[in-house]
């Protein structure tokens, strides 16, 4: 996707990690309200977005399974963690004057909508950011899986993945300084050099339904802002 091909319509994905801030566990309510502050810019912007989050903050299904619970329950646990996290953005994002709905993939409907995908479209279509929580509702897969199964669902035109760090390196750029960011790299390219960006299902599933992925920064403020505008930000994976 060129950048100066207007953007309609956005998957953010989002860590659980991406919460926890200076903490060791749980939320910290100043990046929820300072995440909420980007999105909210998006919306003002008139782009719909919807938006998927990780659960590895509070639990995650793998490390679980790796201390002796059964991997199905420990997935199932990391759902649920994924929910509470979709809850905390939501009152982030309603307190910036951004309209939210949570959408589940598993049912919790004293909390949370069930996902409809027809009435997340309609969600987007009201200017209403939609948080989709539970993974895709099943075992053994992960939340990147889940962005980018959302991400061709609703016919996003990009899907962005949020990180520490402003693209992708050809070396951790913090331990080798001469490390040079790719403005553009294929998914090929991303899966055969292992290069850790995504889960590789989540590669393979965008690479095969032409979605591209845009890795961003989102710790810099008014990232977002200008990737809309069309400035070439992060790296550009199609």
């Amino acid at each position: 996707m060129s950048t100066s091909t207007p953007i309609k319509r956005i998957l953010l994905k989002l860590s659980g990690e991406a919460l926890l801030g200076e903490l060791d566990y749980g939320i910290d309510p100043k990046i929820s309200s300072r995440i909420a502050s980007e999105v909210a810019g998006v919306v003002d912007a008139g782009v719909e977005i919807g938006i998927v989050i990780g659960g590895g903050n509070i639990f995650r299904g793998k490390g679980l399974a790796a201390s002796g619970i059964d991997r199905v329950t420990g997935d199932h646990m990391g759902m649920l963690a994924t929910v509470m996290n979709a809850l905390a953005l939501q009152d982030a994002l309603e307190r910036a004057g951004v309209t939210t709905r949570v959408m589940s993939a598993v049912s919790v409907r004293e909390v949370c909508e069930d996902y409809i995908r027809r009435r997340a479209i309609r969600h987007l279509q009201k200017s209403r950011a939609v948080i989709f929580a539970a993974g895709t509702g099943n075992p053994f897969f992960t939340t990147d899986t889940a962005a980018s199964l959302r991400a061709i669902e609703i016919g996003a035109d990009l899907m962005i993945k949020a990180t520490k760090v402003d693209g992708i390196y050809t070396a951790d750029p913090v331990a080798n300084p001469d490390a040079r960011r790719y403005d553009h790299i294929s998914y090929d390219e991303v899966i055969e050099g292992k290069l850790q960006v995504m889960d590789t299902n989540a590669i393979v599933l965008c690479r095969d339904q032409s979605m591209p992925i845009r890795i961003v920064n989102l710790y810099r403020a008014g990232e977002l802002q200008r990737l809309i505008a069309g400035e070439n930000v992060g790296t550009l994976v199609s």
